[in-house]
């Protein structure tokens, strides 16, 4: 599962609206651009830690999101491994724009990990 999240590229195939590039190790630097068509923006990222298979930290360093966010994988008795994930972002414009994008922004989130627990059961 590490991998798979760590594909920045393949994070269209789970996250809605989202694609990304970068590299991977402290201090690489992660670009991702959410949106539809000319309606998007730029998320920047740096990787504060990096934890091969187990844990990846990052803190955003874009115009719009800033903050920190990391995942961590934790294998499970019997195969496959439970994923945690977590942001703490500063809201731009004081939070009123947060009113109006945070449900869109979690459903897109579950729908997006949902997504990734399908793929993760591929073969």
């Amino acid at each position: 599962m590490f991998e798979v999240l760590t594909d920045w590229p393949r994070h269209g195939e789970w996250m809605p609206f989202t694609r990304a590039e970068g590299g991977t190790g402290n201090g690489a630097v992660i670009k991702g651009w959410t949106g539809v068509g000319p309606i998007a923006f730029l998320d920047t990222m740096t990787i504060t830690a990096w934890e091969p298979g187990r844990r990846v930290e990052v803190v955003h360093t874009g115009r719009l999101v800033r903050g920190e966010g990391w995942f961590a994988t934790t294998p499970l008795p019997g195969g496959g491994c439970a994923v945690e994930w977590g942001e703490r972002l500063a809201p731009p414009l004081g939070g009123l724009p947060w009113k109006i994008i945070g449900p869109p922004f979690r459903l897109f989130m579950r729908v997006g990990l949902r997504r990734l627990a399908r793929l993760a059961e591929r073969p």
